[in-house]
C-alpha cells in the first residue's frame, strides 16, 4: 500500500522541508526498522512497546509515525496473527497515533498529526477490512483495542469510515456480534455503534436487521433501566439514532417488540425522590425516544403524519400518558429538565389527535380524597412554577389541546366563573378545590395589588389558546364581569377592560423592580387581545366602549421606548378595530379609527410598524416545531442541568430576544398576524380613500323649483356641480397623498409585505377612481340634458324675437306709407293753391289741416303700441342674452344678421329725399 509516499507529500507541504529530520524522526525510524527487520521476537516486541510510548507522548513522533509507520504496522496485523503480544502492541500504537494529544501545548491553528493520521488510514478500505477481521480473534485485548481504533477513526472521520464499512462484507455483522461479548467489549462496541449509526440510514437498517432492538432493550434491562449507568445512556443513544427520521425502523419496532420495553424505562422504581445525574440523563434519553416517535420532521408528508398518529395512539393505549404525567406533574422531586421534557411529550402526544385529547381531559391525578383533573394540575404548574422553562412546556399542552378543538375549548370556557373578591385574593395554596375556569380567572387578576403581573401574564397566555379561532368562546368570555378590587372604585367591569388596564400597568413594571419583564408581559397580553378581537365584532365594540383604550393604543403604537413587537402588535390591534368594526356611532366607527391613526400616528409610520415587526427576531425565527438537538455524551450533562432564564440578565438586552417570546410566537400565531396585516392594509387604504359621507345624486335637486327664476336655477346647478368637483378633487388629493406615503415605505425595501401593500393600494385606488369617474359621468349626462333643454328654450325665444322683428318691420312700412301719402296730399294742396280761386282756399286748408291731424293721431297711436311691444321684447332679449352667456353661448354671433334688412327702407327714403 502506498501510504508513505502520500503522507510524506502532505507532511512536506504543511511543515516545510521533508528531508529535515529531527531526533524524534530518527528514533521512530530506528524503532520501525527493528520491528520490520528484527530477528529476535523479544527485541521486536520491545521496539513496539517503545514506539507506542513515544507516539503517545509526542506530536513529532505521531507525525513521524504517520510518514513511515503505517505499512509496518499493517504488515504485523496481517501476517503475525499468531504473535498475540505483537498484535496487541501494534493496535495500541495505532490508538496512540490516532488520538490527539490535548495536553501538549502548541499554536491553536497548528495541524494535528493525529487527525492527519486518521485521514490517511481511513482512505484505505483494505486497512479497515483488516481491522474488522481482527474482531473474530479470540484474544480479549485484540478485540478491545481493535474497537478502540475503529471508534477513534469514526470520531475523527465519520463519513469516510461509514462508506468503507458498508463496502466490507459482514462488516456490520461483526460489530453487532460484539454486543454479545464480555461487558467491557460490549460497552466499547455499543459506543462504536452510536458513532457509526449517526445520519446513516443504510447502516441503521442493517443494524436493525441484525437484531439491534432486542439486544438494546436486553442490555437496558440487565443494567437496571433508568437507574442504570452510562451504558443505558449509550443504549438509548443508539436506539435514538436508529429511530431518528427512519420510518421503517419505527414501524418495525412498533410491530415486533412494541413500545412496552420503552415505556417501562419511564416507570419510577425504588425511591421516587432519588434522581442522580445519570438517572436524569437516562430519563431524558428515553423521553427523547418518545419524542422521535410522535413528532414529525420538517417535511410535510401525509403518509408520515398517519404513521406518527398511529405511534401516538399505541403509546396512549400502552399507558405512556400515565407515566408522563407522573414524571411531569406528580413527581415533585423530579429535576426541572425531566419535568419539562415530559410536559413537552404530553403536548406532542395529544397534538392533532382528538382521542388522545379526550383521554388527557378525562385523566384524574392523585389519590382519594385528594384527586384533581390533570388539566387543573397542569394549569397550577403554569401559575405557580418559578421556572420559566417549565411554564413554557406546560403552556404548550394547552396550545396543543385547544388547537382545532372547539369542543375542548367550549368545555374549558364553560368553567370560567369569577369567584367573589374575598376568594380571588386568597393564597395560591387554597386553589385546590377550584374549577379550572375559576383558577384561571383568579390567576388573571392575582397580581394587581402588588404590581407583579407575572401570574396574570401566564394566565393570559392560556386564555389566548382557549379563545383561538373560536367565536362562541370569545362571545362567552366577553360576558364575564369582574368585581372592582374595592367597592369604592365603582361597579364591575368586563374582563377585557381589566386586561387592557393591566396592559397599561405592565409598562411600569420595568421601573418598579428593575427587570426586563415589561416587554414580554405586554406582548402576551397583546397576543390575548389580538386573538380575542380577531373576527369578533362584539369584542371590538366592547374594546371601544371605553374611549381611553383607543387613546392608549395610539400612544403605544408611537411610543419609541416600546419594543418593536409591542408596537407592531398594538398596530395589529388597531387594525382589527377597523376591519371588524360594525359600529355606526360617531367616534367609534371605522372611519373615525382610521382618521385617528392618520392624525396621531401617520399612515406611513403606522404601516412601517408592520414591516419592523416582520423583520424582528420573533417573526423571522417562528418556524414549525423543530426537532430537539440529539442527546449525546457530550451534550447530556449540560441538558440535564437546565439553567433557567434569569430576568435580571435581560435588563441590557432587547425584550424581543427573550426565549419565552420565541416560544409564544409559534407559527400558527405568526400566520394569523400575516393574514391580518394584509387585510388591515387593504381595509385602511379603502376607508381612507373614500369620504365619510358619500354624496348621492338626487334627481329632485336638478329640477327647477316653483317660483325659482332661471338665473337662480342656473346658479344653484353651478354650485351643485362645483360641490361635486370639490369632492372629486379631495378624493384625488387623498389618494395621491396615500400613494406617496406608501411609496416612501416601499422605497425602504422590497419585502413581500410591501409588495402586497403596493398591489392592494393600486387595486383600491383604481377601484375608487373608477367609482368617481362613473359618478362624474352620470352628472355630466344630467348637465348635458339640462343644456339641451336650455338650448331648446333659447331657440324658441330666438324665433319669437324674429317674429317681433318682422312685426316691427311691418309697422315701419305702414308708417313710411303714411308719410308718402301725406307727402302726395301736400303736393296736391300746393297745386290747388296755385290753380284754384281764393274763395275756395280756406276750405282746402281746413281739409288739409284736418287730414294731417287725423293722420298724426293715427300714426302716434300706432307708434305708442309699437314702442310698448319693443320694450317688452327688449326685456326678453336681455334675459335670454344673460342666460345664453351663462351657458357659454356667443350672443353677438347669434344676433348677427338680424335687423340688417330693416335699414334698407330708411336708406331708400333718404335717397328719395
Amino acid at each position: 500500500m502506498d501510504l508513505v509516499s502520500g503522507y510524506k507529500g502532505v507532511v512536506g507541504l504543511v511543515f516545510g522541508n521533508e528531508n529535515s529530520a529531527s531526533s524524534e524522526d530518527s528514533y521512530v525510524e530506528r524503532l520501525l526498522e527493528r520491528i520490520s527487520n528484527g530477528v529476535l521476537a523479544e527485541d521486536r516486541r520491545s521496539a513496539m512497546t517503545e514506539l507506542q510510548a513515544v507516539v503517545a507522548e509526542s506530536k513529532g513522533a505521531q507525525l513521524a509515525f504517520g510518514a513511515m509507520g503505517f505499512p509496518v504496522i499493517m504488515v504485523v496485523l496481517k501476517e503475525e496473527r499468531d504473535d498475540v503480544e505483537m498484535v496487541r502492541g501494534a493496535l495500541e500504537t495505532l490508538v496512540s497515533a490516532l488520538t490527539p494529544l490535548d495536553h501538549v501545548k502548541g499554536p491553536k491553528k497548528e495541524v494535528q498529526p493525529a487527525l492527519m493520521n486518521t485521514d490517511l488510514l481511513s482512505r484505505e478500505a483494505e486497512s479497515i477490512s483488516l481491522l474488522l477481521s481482527l474482531l473474530s480473534e479470540e484474544d480479549f485485548y485484540i478485540r478491545y483495542y481493535t474497537l478502540q481504533v475503529l471508534t477513534v477513526l469514526l470520531t475523527n472521520s465519520l463519513n469516510r469510515l461509514q462508506e468503507a464499512i458498508l463496502t466490507i462484507p459482514r462488516g456490520i455483522t461483526r460489530l453487532m456480534d460484539m454486543l454479545m461479548d464480555r461487558e467491557v467489549i460490549r460497552n466499547e462496541a455499543l459506543l462504536l455503534l452510536t458513532y457509526l449509526t449517526r445520519e446513516a440510514e443504510e447502516i441503521q437498517k442493517i443494524v436493525v436487521f441484525e437484531g439491534a432492538f432486542e439486544k438494546i432493550f436486553s442490555i437496558i434491562k440487565e443494567e437496571g433501566g433508568s437507574d442504570g449507568g452510562v451504558v443505558v445512556q449509550d443504549c438509548l443513544e443508539l436506539l435514538n439514532n436508529l429511530l431518528r427520521n427512519n420510518e421503517s425502523n419505527q414501524i418495525l419496532l412498533r410491530e415486533t417488540m412494541g413500545f412496552d420495553p420503552l415505556i417501562s424505562i419511564l416507570k419510577l422504581r425504588g425511591s421516587a425522590y432519588s434522581f442522580t445525574q445519570q438517572k436524569t440523563i437516562n430519563l431524558l434519553s428515553a423521553l427523547e425516544t418518545i419524542n422521535l416517535l410522535i413528532v414529525r420532521g420538517s417535511e410535510a408528508d401525509p403518509g408520515k403524519d398517519a404513521h406518527k398518529l398511529t405511534n401516538k395512539t399505541v403509546l396512549v393505549q400502552k399507558k405512556a400518558l400515565d407515566n408522563l404525567l407522573m414524571l411531569a406533574v406528580e413527581s415533585q422531586w423530579a429535576p426541572v429538565a425531566v419535568r419539562c421534557a415530559a410536559l413537552r411529550c404530553i403536548s406532542d402526544i395529544i397534538a392533532a389527535h382528538p382521542k388522545n385529547r379526550d383521554v388527557l381531559a378525562s385523566k384524574v391525578l392523585g389519590e382519594e380524597p385528594q384527586v384533581e383533573a390533570a388539566l387543573n394540575s397542569i394549569l397550577r404548574i403554569i401559575l405557580r412554577t418559578s421556572s420559566m422553562q417549565e411554564f413554557l412546556a406546560a403552556d404548550r399542552i394547552f396550545n396543543s389541546f385547544c388547537e382545532k378543538n372547539p369542543d375542548g375549548q367550549t368545555m374549558l370556557t364553560s368553567t370560567l366563573i369569577p369567584q367573589p373578591q374575598s376568594m380571588s385574593h386568597a393564597p395560591l395554596e387554597e386553589d385546590v378545590n377550584m374549577s379550572f375556569g375559576s383558577m384561571l380567572i383568579r390567576g388573571l387578576t392575582l397580581g394587581e395589588s402588588d404590581g407583579d403581573l407575572e401570574v396574570c401574564c401566564r394566565a393570559a397566555s392560556v386564555l389566548s389558546h382557549i379563545l383561538m379561532d373560536n367565536l362562541q368562546c370569545k362571545e362567552r368570555v366577553l360576558r364575564i364581569e369582574l368585581e372592582a378590587p374595592m367597592p369604592s372604585l365603582g361597579a364591575a367591569e368586563p374582563l377585557m377592560h381589566r386586561m387592557v388596564r393591566y396592559l397599561a400597568l405592565a409598562s411600569s413594571m420595568k421601573t418598579k423592580d428593575g427587570t426586563g419583564k415589561a416587554g414580554y408581559v405586554q406582548l402576551i397580553i397583546l397576543k390575548l387581545l389580538v386573538t380575542w378581537l380577531a373576527d369578533c365584532p362584539n369584542a371590538v365594540h366592547c374594546f371601544l366602549d371605553s374611549r381611553p383604550h383607543l387613546t392608549y393604543l395610539l400612544e403605544l403604537v408611537s411610543n419609541p421606548s416600546a419594543t418593536v413587537c409591542t408596537r407592531g402588535l398594538a398596530a395589529v390591534l388597531l387594525g382589527e378595530c377597523v376591519i371588524y368594526n360594525k359600529s355606526s356611532d360617531t367616534g367609534r366607527d371605522a372611519f373615525s379609527i382610521v382618521d385617528s391613526i392618520s392624525q396621531k400616528v401617520g399612515l406611513t409610520s403606522y404601516f412601517l410598524k408592520f414591516d419592523e415587526m416582520q423583520k424582528s427576531f420573533l417573526f423571522s425565527s417562528a418556524k414549525p416545531t423543530q426537532a430537539l438537538k440529539p442527546l449525546t455524551r457530550s451534550t447530556a450533562a449540560s441538558m440535564a442541568e437546565i439553567e433557567d432564564i434569569d430576568d435580571s440578565d435581560l435588563s441590557d438586552k432587547e425584550n424581543e430576544d427573550h426565549p419565552l417570546l420565541s416560544s409564544m410566537f409559534d407559527k400558527h400565531f405568526v400566520d394569523i398576524i400575516k393574514s391580518l396585516e394584509s387585510s388591515i392594509r387593504e381595509n385602511i387604504v379603502d376607508v381612507y380613500s373614500r369620504p365619510k359621507s358619500e354624496v348621492a345624486v338626487v334627481p329632485a335637486e336638478l329640477e327647477q323649483r316653483n317660483g325659482e327664476s332661471d338665473k337662480d336655477y342656473v346658479k344653484r346647478l353651478k354650485a351643485f356641480v362645483e360641490k361635486q368637483c370639490s369632492e372629486i378633487q379631495k378624493l384625488l388629493g387623498r389618494n395621491a397623498t396615500l400613494a406617496e406615503e406608501l411609496a416612501k415605505i416601499g422605497g425602504d425595501g422590497a419585502s413581500q409585505s410591501e409588495q402586497r401593500a403596493s398591489g392592494a393600494l393600486d387595486r383600491v385606488q383604481v377601484e375608487t377612481l373608477r367609482k368617481d369617474l362613473h359618478e362624474a359621468s352620470q352628472r355630466l349626462e344630467i348637465l348635458k340634458e339640462e343644456k339641451a333643454q336650455i338650448e331648446s328654450d333659447s331657440s324658441m325665444y330666438r324665433n319669437l324675437a324674429a317674429k317681433m322683428e318682422s312685426d316691427l318691420k311691418s309697422l315701419s312700412d305702414a308708417y313710411n306709407s303714411l308719410e308718402q301719402t301725406n307727402f302726395h296730399l301736400e303736393k296736391e294742396v300746393k297745386a290747388l293753391k296755385s290753380g284754384g280761386s281764393s274763395v275756395s282756399s280756406p276750405d282746402v286748408e281746413a281739409i288739409k289741416a284736418e287730414a294731417r291731424e287725423e293722420a298724426q293721431k293715427e300714426s302716434e297711436a300706432e307708434l305708442n303700441d309699437l314702442l310698448v311691444c319693443l320694450g317688452q321684447e327688449q326685456s326678453k332679449v336681455e334675459k335670454l342674452s344673460a342666460r345664453l352667456l351663462e351657458l357659454g353661448e356667443d350672443v353677438e354671433k347669434l344676433l348677427e344678421g338680424i335687423g340688417d334688412d330693416m335699414g334698407l327702407p330708411e336708406d331708400d327714403e333718404e335717397e328719395e329725399d
